[in-house]
C-alpha cells in the first residue's frame, strides 16, 4: 500500500515532466532523438538576419554565444521595456533594450511592455532574437494597458493575442487575436529581426520578418493606444529591442515611402537618388527605417520554409505599409498576387487564370484587386481599408 511519502513523490514526478518542454536546456546538448519526443524543446534555426556562424545550430540548436550585432545600427530609441511593467521572470539588460526570461528554470509565461505608449503617428520598432527559440511560445505584438502581463505566470501558454486586449505573432508563424489563431508567416528564430509597424492614422498594424514584409495583422486600429509587447515560455530566453522609431504622419513621410515603393529591391535607395548631403542626412535620421525595408521578391532559402498551400490559406490584404509584400498582397480571391517590380506601372502577376507569371499592364482576366498600396491615393482615408480583407478588423 502507498505511503503518503509516495504519494508527495509521484506529484513531484508529474509536476516536473509537466514542465519539461520548457526546462534549461541549455546547459546541456542532448540527444536530437531526446528533444524529437518533447514537441517545441528543438530550436528553429536557420531563419536569422545575418549569416554569422553560430556553432549550437549545428548541435540540436542549443547553446549560448556572444550576440550578434549585425542589424543594430540605431542609436537612438522613442522607447526601451519597462522595468516597472514587466513579470516577475523578466530581467532588463544594455540600457533596457534587451529583457531576458526565466534565468534558471520556467514554470510559467513571462512578459514585458514598453515604456511609451503608440498613440498618433507612424510606430516602427524591430525585435531581434537574441537565444535560442524554443517552447511552447514566443511571441511579438502589441497590447492595451489593460493586458495583464501576470496572467500566465504559472502557465504555459500564448499570451499576447488570448483576449480581445492584443494581437500577438507566434514563433511558430501563428498570429493570434481573441485567442483564436491564424497561419500568417513562416516561423523565426534565433538571429531573426521581426519589425512591426503600427500605422495609426490608417490603424493597421504590419509586420516585417528581417525586413521584408509579411503582411497586415489587423486593421481599425485608430483612436486605440497600445504597448509594444513581447513574452516567452523558454528558459533562459531573450530578446533585444534594436529600433524603435516614431514619425508623424506628414507629408514628408508619404513622399519618402512612395519613393521607397518606386524602388522596393534597392539595397540603398537613398544613395541611388543622389540627394544633397544635407537632405541625405535629413532623411537617413528621421526616416530611414522606411528606407531600409525590403518588399522585393523573397529569396528562394526564405521561400524554402513557406508549404506549397501556405498562400492559399493566407488570403492576406496589401499591406498599406510604405512596401507591400508579395505575401500580403493576395486579393479576397487569391488572385492576382502582384510582385512588386522595380518599374511602378509594370507589375509581374502570378494569375489563377495563367499558369505561369508574365509582365503586361496592370489588367487582369481576375476579379479586381485592391491597390497594392493605400498609398497610392494620398487622399486615402481610413474608410478605405473596409473593402479590405484582414484577419482581424
Amino acid at each position: 500500500m502507498a505511503t503518503f511519502m509516495d504519494l508527495q513523490v509521484a506529484v513531484c514526478v508529474n509536476q516536473i515532466s509537466d514542465l519539461e518542454p520548457e526546462v534549461d536546456y541549455l546547459t546541456g546538448s542532448p540527444a536530437v532523438s531526446e528533444l524529437e519526443a518533447l514537441p517545441g524543446t528543438v530550436p528553429v534555426t536557420g531563419e536569422s538576419f545575418c549569416s554569422c556562424d553560430r556553432p549550437e545550430e549545428l548541435s540540436a540548436g542549443f547553446g549560448v554565444i556572444s550576440d550578434c550585432l549585425c542589424g543594430e545600427e540605431d542609436q537612438g530609441f522613442d522607447w526601451v521595456w519597462d522595468e516597472h511593467c514587466k513579470s516577475s521572470g523578466a530581467f532588463l539588460s544594455c540600457d533596457n533594450r534587451k529583457v531576458s526570461f526565466h534565468s534558471d528554470y520556467s514554470c510559467g509565461t513571462a512578459a514585458i511592455r514598453g515604456t511609451k505608449e503608440l498613440t498618433d503617428g507612424q510606430h516602427y520598432w524591430e525585435v531581434k532574437m537574441t537565444s535560442p527559440v524554443y517552447g511552447t511560445d514566443m511571441m511579438v505584438g502589441i497590447g492595451t494597458s489593460e493586458m495583464n502581463l501576470e496572467k500566465f505566470k504559472y502557465n504555459f501558454g500564448s499570451l499576447l493575442g488570448h483576449d480581445e486586449d492584443s494581437w500577438g505573432l507566434s514563433y511558430t508563424g501563428l498570429l493570434q487575436h481573441k485567442g483564436d489563431k491564424v497561419k500568417f508567416s513562416p516561423r523565426f528564430g534565433q538571429g531573426s529581426i521581426i519589425g512591426m509597424h503600427l500605422d495609426t492614422w490608417h490603424g493597421t498594424l504590419t509586420f516585417y520578418k528581417n525586413r521584408h514584409c509579411i503582411g497586415v495583422a489587423a486593421t481599425r486600429l485608430q483612436n486605440k493606444k497600445f504597448y509594444p509587447m513581447v513574452c516567452s515560455t523558454a528558459a533562459k530566453s531573450s530578446m533585444k529591442v534594436i529600433r524603435a522609431c516614431f514619425t508623424p504622419t506628414s507629408l514628408q513621410y508619404l513622399c519618402c515611402a512612395r519613393l521607397r515603393q518606386a524602388l522596393p529591391c534597392c539595397p540603398d535607395m537613398l544613395e541611388a537618388l543622389e540627394l544633397p548631403p544635407g537632405l541625405h542626412s535629413l532623411l537617413q535620421t528621421q526616416l530611414g527605417w522606411v528606407f531600409t525595408l525590403n518588399s522585393g521578391p523573397e529569396t528562394p532559402e526564405q521561400q524554402k520554409h513557406f508549404p506549397e498551400d501556405f498562400q492559399e490559406e493566407m488570403s492576406l490584404p496589401s499591406s498599406p505599409s510604405p512596401i507591400p509584400s508579395p505575401v500580403s498582397t493576395l486579393s479576397a480571391c487569391a488572385s492576382p498576387s502582384p510582385c512588386t517590380s522595380p518599374l511602378p506601372d509594370t507589375i509581374s502577376y502570378c494569375c489563377a487564370c495563367q499558369m505561369s507569371p508574365q509582365t503586361h499592364s496592370s489588367t487582369c482576366q481576375c476579379p479586381p484587386t485592391p491597390p497594392s498600396s493605400d498609398y497610392d491615393s494620398c487622399c486615402s482615408e481610413p474608410e478605405d481599408y473596409k473593402c479590405k480583407r484582414c484577419r482581424w478588423t
